[in-house]
């Protein structure tokens, strides 16, 4: 399964800034994408959840997201143009400890700027559950997880028990 290829937390080369891609490296990037987008509907297949994956969660260290919701979208060194005030808590989870909660914090809404799978520049202004996704992934590329975004010391669950108190 390709899902082996997911990092644990734990994995020194999580907390590392990943690097800038170029065009030069489209072969790598295809490959990449292609080995996300297994990735992804494997964990969606096993937990019903998994919206997107960063390349850093599979150990490739490059400024590369892999986002599938109702279409796929490759996102290549994004940016933060925009990131709202206003802020919101909820449970992230993460496929580098899938079964494990983290409470966070999150900007409401974001505006994105990235290159996609042709490197023409693109933008996404995303609120909500999106913006926290956008954000959540751009973390992995500055080696950032949220189990170090933690409200505090009480904000993990097992899935199980956040499941079980609604």
């Amino acid at each position: 399964m390709k899902s082996d290829k997911i990092l644990l937390l734990g994995d020194p080369r999580l907390y590392k800034k990943s690097r800038e891609l170029s065009p030069e490296e489209l072969p790598l990037i295809q490959s990449v994408v292609k080995d996300l987008h297994d990735i992804l509907f494997e964990f969606k297949a096993k937990y019903g959840a998994f919206r997107a994956i960063a390349a850093p969660q599979i150990g490739q260290m490059i400024r590369l997201i892999y986002m599938h919701i109702d279409k796929p979208v490759v996102i290549i060194n994004p940016k933060f143009t925009y990131l709202s005030e206003e802020k919101f808590e909820l449970w992230d989870d993460c496929m580098c400890f899938p079964n494990l909660l983290v409470k966070v914090e999150r900007h409401q809404s974001c505006v994105m700027e990235y290159l996609d799978e042709n490197f023409k520049p693109q933008q996404i202004e995303a609120k909500g559950p999106l913006s926290e996704l956008l954000q959540h992934e751009y973390d992995h590329l500055e080696g950032i997880l949220a189990t170090q975004r933690a409200l505090d010391q009480h904000a993990f669950r097992w899935r199980k028990e956040i499941e079980t108190s609604f």
